[in-house]
């Protein structure tokens, strides 16, 4: 009964549940989604056609549990999941599928077995409402399918939030009918860096990649289906270089640009022009079309204010606002865009730098530098998301030696993600109330390929899963149910790394890093935090 994320709670008892040919599977109509998913997953794996009809597998609608909250009761005669909502009965369903085994997470056949499930009762909840993950798709596209497969997994662990990363200065990823050169001249860039910037070594391979319109609906329509939301991201009004390429109107600089050829944080921002304010609304409205979900991630980090101070314009702007400087002014220009999301009953989400010039009211922010932030944001009213670097980061190094490849940042540990607890120490119950969640992320300056960001997500990945899902934790039971967990992961074709070390193939030495220390990151959070609160 190895699941992950672990139930909150699980009685095994004496017995087996057996399914063969004729196990019938039924559903209650609100509750006929997840019974849908289960039985056109399970059926090319097992064979099974678990027909409809009473008996056998139920799903039951009943009434007193959460959204997400579920149970189940396995006899040697039966299997019930009751549930309140869909997505309740959709993660029994998962865990069903867990139970098992992981020929069960095959796509075809692979001999003649039996069927069959541990009996058990479990009651299980989520600790945490947002689950999430971030893929950034603009650095290293992501193929369609690629992505849908990485929805499936997020699903298969309980995860309920993607947040796509899909504009930077290296690429703009997403389809917009009105200004088609953001696709056509914004989605591919010449070459790449080869490994960490200070190497100063570059593939000399173009590298591109977009969605189309009909390639969103198609995504966020599978991801709804599996009760995963996808929140989109248009970073402004800084990591614009690529769109400043499509369109040179839109930055500050008289001569154009290409889109961005190096990793690291560009000095290329938005201008504060009333017509580039317009054409991110149109931007914006086109997206909102497209995702349906309440948020919209509209940036906000890591905007240099140097070509602001040195812009004429933008110094015309800021005196005739009556602002303080470009900091304020990064604010005045970011409230346009939260509340153009606020009128259309949309919930802005932006990073947690929007503090340092007033943060505009009715964002909700996404803490990535740290308890401090967090606890700052849930302070001042603000709902957050905590997406702590140090913690759940995954494109950091997962240990040290120069066997990982590309590594950077400081070692983020198995057993670190899964200690990773999103509250902050020293708030108080209303303020505690404003953490909706956290979300990890994979960040793909350094993931140039699908096979790089399994290595990469995991194992981690279902540790965080289980950080968000589950109460109380055991780093060692964790490592007992991960050991059943892999060959799940191998069933799926998952390219984890493995305990003992990449293998020979996950390597690589082409594509030289640059390690930190912790003490190092500590200190460019303490500089942070302190900037922060000046």
């Amino acid at each position: 009964m190895a699941a992950i994320p672990a139930p909150s709670r699980l009685t095994p008892a004496e017995g087996r549940f057996t399914m063969t040919a004729a196990t019938p599977l039924t559903a209650d109509p609100p509750l006929a989604r997840a019974a849908a998913w289960l039985r056109e997953t399970l059926q090319p794996a097992t064979g099974l056609p678990l027909p409809e009809g009473p008996g056998g597998i139920e799903f039951r609608l009943t009434g007193g549990l959460g959204p997400e909250e579920y149970r189940f009761t396995i006899t040697a005669e039966s299997v019930l999941v009751e549930a309140t909502a869909a997505a309740g009965a959709f993660y029994g369903a998962q865990t069903l599928r867990q139970f098992l085994g992981p020929a069960a997470f095959r796509k075809g056949r692979t001999g003649t077995r039996t069927w069959t499930l541990p009996a058990a009762t479990i009651a299980d909840a989520p600790r945490h409402g947002w689950r999430g993950c971030l893929i950034d798709v603009a650095r290293h596209f992501l193929p369609k399918n690629d992505l849908l497969r990485y929805i499936d997994l997020l699903a298969a662990h309980k995860l309920n939030v993607l947040h796509l990363h899909l504009t930077d200065d290296q690429g703009w990823r997403l389809e917009i009918r009105k200004y088609p050169r953001l696709t056509e001249v914004g989605s591919w860039r010449r070459e790449s860096p080869l490994g960490a910037a200070r190497n100063r070594r570059s593939d000399g391979r173009p590298h591109g990649g977009h969605y189309s319109q009909d390639d969103i609906r198609e995504i966020v329509s599978y991801a709804a289906d599996r009760f995963v939301t996808i929140v989109p991201e248009i970073d402004l009004p800084g990591h614009t270089q690529a769109a400043i390429a499509a369109y040179p109107e839109l930055g500050n600089l008289e001569t154009p640009l290409d889109v961005r050829t190096e990793w690291g944080v560009g000095e290329n921002v938005l201008n504060v022009a009333d017509s580039t304010i317009a054409f991110f609304t149109d931007v914006l409205e086109e997206v909102l079309e497209l995702f349906p979900g309440r948020y919209v991630c509209v940036g906000g980090d890591e905007v240099p204010k140097t070509q602001w101070n040195e812009s004429v314009p933008a110094k015309e702007r800021i005196r005739e606002l009556g602002l303080r400087d470009a900091d304020e002014l990064q604010t005045w220009l970011m409230r346009h865009f939260t509340d153009f999301l606020l009128t259309r009953g949309r919930k802005p989400l932006g990073w947690d730098e929007l503090m340092e010039g007033g943060l505009p009211p009715g964002v909700t922010v996404a803490a990535w530098r740290g308890d401090t932030c967090a606890a700052m944001a849930a302070r001042a009213g603000h709902d957050v998301v905590v997406q702590p670097f140090t913690e759940t980061y995954l494109d950091f190094r997962q240990a040290e030696g120069e066997q990982e490849p590309v590594p950077i940042g400081s070692v983020t540990s198995l057993r670190a993600v899964h200690a990773f607890d999103p509250f902050p120490a020293g708030l108080t119950g209303a303020e505690r109330d404003r953490i909706l969640g956290a979300q990890a992320a994979l960040w793909t300056e350094h993931i140039d390929s699908p096979r790089l960001l399994d290595y990469m997500a995991f194992p981690r990945l279902a540790a965080f899963a289980e950080a968000v899902w589950s109460g109380e934790r055991d780093f060692e039971d964790f490592l007992a149910r991960l050991a059943v967990h892999e060959k799940r992961l191998d069933a799926l074709g998952v390219e984890y790394r493995p305990a003992a070390g990449p293998h020979p193939w996950q390597r690589r030495p082409d594509a030289p890093g640059h390690p930190r220390t912790r003490a190092e990151i500590d200190g460019k959070l303490a500089a942070w935090t302190a900037n922060l609160r000046s």
